[in-house]
Parts: C-alpha cells; sequence; structure tokens
C-alpha cells in the first residue's frame, strides 16, 4: 500500500526569541490540520520517555548475520557465471519443449507470488544491512512516521516497529505534563521524524524552557511558498499496516492485568541485560496464585523474580508464558521514572502489553507473541476477533458517538449504542481493527483516533492469512467432525476429530488458544503450530468452540466466552 504524506519544514530543536527551546514537530500537510503549543513542564522526563519510544521505532530482534560482504561479492559472481550457463542450456530446453507441445502456457500468476516473495526477502535483507551502516537513510525508508494525537485531556505518539513485533504509545497528561496551550486544534497526524530529531531530543534541560509544538504553521505556507515543503510516498511492506491494526483489535478484548513493582522490573531487565539464553525455551513464565504477589520466571535460568507490590486478587491459573522477551529492554531507559508497572496478558504465546507509569507519563509497550512471530504473521490473534460482521449502521452510530465526544468507557458508549456487551465490544473491535479508534488501557477509555483519513479496509490491509480462510471454508462446508473431547488435569481440553476425512489432533488451553496438535497436512508438517496452526487444527477449533457462522447471537458468544476465560 502507498501512503503519500507531505510536510512543511523538518522536526527540529530550535532557540525562542526569549531564550527558550522550541521542540516543534512538522505534521503531515496531506491530514486534517492539528495544532498543539504548549510548555513542558518536566523536559528531562519528556527527554528519557520519548528516547525509550525511540528504541520501539528502531528495535529490531531479527537474526542479524555477520557482513561478509568480500566472500559475498565472490559468490555473486560465481553465481552469475553459473546462471548465465544455466540460462544458456535452459532457453535451449525450453525451445526445444515449446516446439514439441505448444499447449504449455506460462503460470503467470504462480511466477508473480515468487518474484514478490523473493522482493520482499532481499528487501529486508537490504533494510538490516542498511541499519547499521547508514542510519540516516535508514531511517528515510522506516515503514511509516510516528502518529500524534491531540485529545481534550492527553497527548499521545503512537509507533510500530520495523520487525511488525512492537507497539509503543507515549500518552502525557495535558494539565501535569504540560503546560496552557493556546489555539489547540483536536485530531491525529503523521508527525516527521528524522534521526537528527532524536539526537535534538538528547539536548533537552529542565534549566532551559522547552515548548512542544505541533505546528500547523505549514497548512497556511503551502499558498505563501515559505520553507521547505516536501511529499513522500511511502510504499509499506505487506502485513505492516495490517500488524498495526491487529494491536489496535487485541487492545480491545479481556485481558488480565498482573501489577509489577519497580524494583521487579528492573530484576528482570538486569538479567536480561547481563545474561543471553543459549538454549530454549527462552520465555517470561507468569506464575498467578490466588492472594500471593505475582512471580516472573525467567527461562530457561529458571530465574524467579517475585513482586513486592500488590498481591494477584484472581484465582490460581495455569503458568502464562510470553516469548521474545529481549525486547523489554526498550523499557530499561525509564527505570528511573517508573513508579509501577502493568502488564496485560491475552493468554500463553499470545500478545502482552505492558504500561509503564511515570507519573504525568505512561509509555504502553505492546509485544507479540513472540519476536519473529509478527502481529500480521500468524493467525493466533485472529481467532480471537468476533465472528461475523458488524451491521453498517451501528459501526456508523459508533463512529459519529467516539467523533462527538473523542473519549468514553465501555459503559457509556454501550448505553449510546442501546446494544448488548458482546454487540458493543465487537463495534469496538471493528473500529480498532479499521484505525478509527484505540482503547487507552491506563485511563479505561475509547478515543477517537484516525491512523489514516480513511477507515482501512482489505484494500489497504491485505489479505487474511489463508489458512484462517481455509478454515472457514471447511467449518462452512461441514467438513468437520469431532470424534471426542476430553478434559485434562491442568484445566486443558484434548480434542480428536476428522477434518475433510483426514484424522487430526488437538490440545486446547484455558483460553481457548492452541497448546499442541498433530496433522498429516504439509503445512504441519514442515512448520507444527511455530508459525500458527494449520487450516485443519484452526477448523477443529473453530467447531470445539461452537464459533457460529450467522450473525444471530454470534457476538453474545463470542463475548461470553472470552468473559469467562479470564474470570477462571
Amino acid at each position: 500500500m502507498n501512503v503519500s504524506v507531505a510536510y512543511q519544514g523538518r522536526s527540529a530543536l530550535t532557540s525562542g526569541a526569549a531564550g527558550e527551546q522550541l521542540l516543534r514537530f512538522a505534521p503531515n500537510l496531506n491530514r486534517d490540520a492539528v495544532a498543539f503549543d504548549a510548555a513542558l513542564r518536566h523536559p528531562l522526563r519528556f527527554r528519557e520517555a520519548i528516547s525509550a519510544l525511540h528504541e520501539v521505532v528502531i528495535n529490531d530482534l531479527r537474526f542479524k548475520p555477520r557482513d561478509r560482504e568480500a566472500y559475498e561479492l565472490w559468490k555473486r559472481d560465481e553465481r552469475q557465471r553459473e546462471a548465465t550457463i544455466r540460462t544458456t542450456e535452459y532457453q535451449r530446453l525450453k525451445q526445444e519443449v515449446l516446439a514439441k507441445r505448444p499447449d504449455i502456457s506460462p503460470d503467470l500468476e504462480q511466477q508473480f507470488f515468487t518474484k514478490r516473495k523473493r522482493y520482499w526477502s532481499l528487501r529486508d535483507s537490504f533494510s538490516r544491512q542498511l541499519s547499521r551502516r547508514n542510519p540516516e537513510l535508514w531511517r528515510q525508508l522506516m515503514p511509516c512516521d510516528p502518529v500524534v494525537t491531540v485529545a481534550d485531556d492527553v497527548v499521545f505518539f503512537e509507533c510500530f516497529s520495523a520487525d511488525q513485533s512492537s507497539y509503543g504509545c507515549l500518552t502525557l497528561d495535558r494539565e501535569s505534563a504540560l503546560g496552557k496551550s493556546e489555539g489547540l486544534q483536536f485530531g491525529t497526524t503523521n508527525v516527521d521524524y528524522s534521526w537528527a530529531l532524536f539526537d535534538h531530543f538528547q539536548l533537552l534541560r529542565s534549566y532551559r524552557e522547552t515548548r512542544l509544538k505541533v505546528d500547523p504553521a505549514g497548512f497556511g505556507a503551502l499558498t505563501t511558498g515559505a520553507g521547505e515543503h516536501r511529499e513522500e510516498k511511502i510504499d509499506l511492506p505487506d502485513g505492516w499496516l495490517r500488524g498495526f491494526m491487529q494491536v489496535q483489535s487485541a487492545m480491545t478484548l479481556p485481558m488480565r492485568r498482573v501489577t509489577l513493582s519497580r524494583d521487579a522490573l528492573y530484576a528482570i531487565l538486569a538479567w536480561l541485560r547481563r545474561h543471553k539464553a543459549r538454549r530454549s525455551p527462552r520465555a517470561l513464565r507468569f506464575e498467578l496464585a490466588a492472594g500471593q504477589p505475582p512471580a516472573v520466571v525467567l527461562e530457561p535460568w529458571e530465574e524467579r523474580i517475585v513482586s513486592h507490590g500488590a498481591a494477584w486478587n484472581g484465582p490460581t491459573l495455569e503458568p502464562i508464558r510470553v516469548w521474545g522477551v529481549r525486547r523489554l529492554l526498550s523499557l530499561a531507559r525509564l527505570l528511573p521514572l517508573v513508579n509501577s508497572c502493568e502488564v496485560a496478558l491475552l493468554g500463553t504465546g499470545l500478545p502482552s502489553f505492558w504500561i509503564a507509569r511515570m507519573g504525568e507519563m505512561r509509555l504502553t509497550l505492546g509485544l507479540s507473541g513472540w519476536t519473529v512471530n509478527d502481529w500480521s504473521g500468524g493467525s493466533a490473534l485472529d481467532l480471537l476477533a468476533p465472528p461475523g460482521t458488524v451491521p453498517a449502521g451501528r459501526l456508523q452510530s459508533a463512529t459519529n458517538v467516539l467523533q462527538r465526544d473523542r473519549a468514553l468507557p465501555f459503559a457509556e458508549l454501550q448505553s449510546a449504542l442501546a446494544c448488548s456487551p458482546g454487540d458493543c465490544a465487537a463495534t469496538l473491535n471493528q473500529l480498532a481493527f479499521s484505525g478509527q479508534a484505540i482503547h487507552d488501557l491506563d485511563a479505561g477509555v475509547y478515543r477517537w483516533r484516525q491512523v489514516l483519513p480513511m477507515p482501512l479496509g482489505s484494500v489497504e490491509l491485505g489479505a487474511e492469512s489463508p489458512e484462517l480462510v481455509a478454515a472457514r471454508e471447511l467449518t462452512r462446508r461441514r467438513r468437520v467432525k469431532i470424534v471426542s473431547r476430553t478434559a485434562t488435569a491442568i484445566g486443558r481440553e484434548a480434542l480428536v476429530g476428522e477434518v475433510d476425512g483426514a484424522p487430526v489432533d488437538l490440545v486446547l488451553d484455558r483460553e481457548g488458544g492452541v497448546r499442541s496438535g498433530k496433522c498429516q497436512c504439509n503445512h504441519h508438517h514442515r512448520a507444527g503450530i511455530r508459525r500458527g496452526p494449520c487450516r485443519h487444527l484452526l477448523a477443529l477449533r473453530l467447531v470445539a468452540l461452537s464459533a457460529p457462522q450467522s450473525e444471530s447471537d454470534s457476538t453474545s458468544d463470542w463475548y461470553n466466552r472470552l468473559l469467562k476465560q479470564f474470570q477462571n
């Protein structure tokens, strides 16, 4: 997908006429005008928080091979020489075959998909190499500039990492973090961001007044020709925008909330900084017992860290694991500012959200189930989405209510829409997935926020996981049969069934997530469930959870099932 942006000048830190510093953000001129201008009450605290957000932006923990450029050049020359020989011989043989078989036609569609996959693989490899050698040029090739939203009570910045596995949102309270602002214009826009701007953040000092400004001057300068006017087209990678929207929809789902003290967060980050796992498993295991302080165990070392803050007030649960924990090091710079940290958990192998509270500021760090399983790559998160579709009338009503009031809690939204809790939850989930709303996990309200100027649909977001689409088709055709289902001693459920005439075994956890499975298809034979379950396992799971295929009572069943899972 191509996204057009236009900026007047560059975001930068400059000196004002009265000697104060002016931190000016250049907004996207292709969006509605957004304006904000207020003094930072705590510039040093803002400097550390925005720098941590920068760590999320540049976060890319994918495997980085050693630089063997000279060897690769020699290999390339050898491949070119061999390829020339092979191509010549291939063309000769191809002409002979085509002369004998004129009915053969090239498979253009298969060629297209093969070449597109190769292009993105090379592009990712080039991006990682460029990030090491030329950070400034690499930053210009980043997927999308950060999004800033000016609301009635807060100003917040959002970003999504290059590897599609981490989401960051820095929220500043208008009253306590910023001074009075003149000429407010509420709304959302992209802001110009460069590596030089990050260097400017490091110049913020407490002895100089610094104003945070989302500058609307560029909108008027379009007619006068003043300053530098730039227009850019950003070619977003496949799945990047879908992953960003999956973050938003995941934030609307019921979650378990675990509060960690600052010393527990410090102990986790200190251990990760000093140790690097050489073997599996490399998970962070949450152990939650009724009335006991939460405990976090770092695998594979089995290092147990107990939070000495609030006790867990829910029932005793099966351990919950999350992977890719080295991404938590993005929070290290915030440790002197953090009062407490709350972790919102969806379940084992599912996304988690870490809310670092810093008085007048909060940083929400969203992590996918594990680093290489980005938000758009797996199908586990798709399975938690509501079944069926939301009626257009209710979706429009919710849009009108949020546009008018800008931020509302769930109960008031449900009352305004005059619908059941399940229908309200499904509507908000759809709004979030289309980029029109965001759930503020800390404040407990839903805010109107447009990632792009228009609602996002299948054209912009790209296709769903083909395995999930195929699973729905199998259930629609009634090709799924459950032979037996057995509850285990640790709260899981073992299922045996037949899907499309083939035997399938499946084990589900308390949240309905796939813990293990057996299938005879090629997809499962190649990767098991590491890259998401195959269509046959997904189809058996859909039937086991009684996921309705019609809209009647489907959202209520979905919502009640999620609530029951997170209350147990």
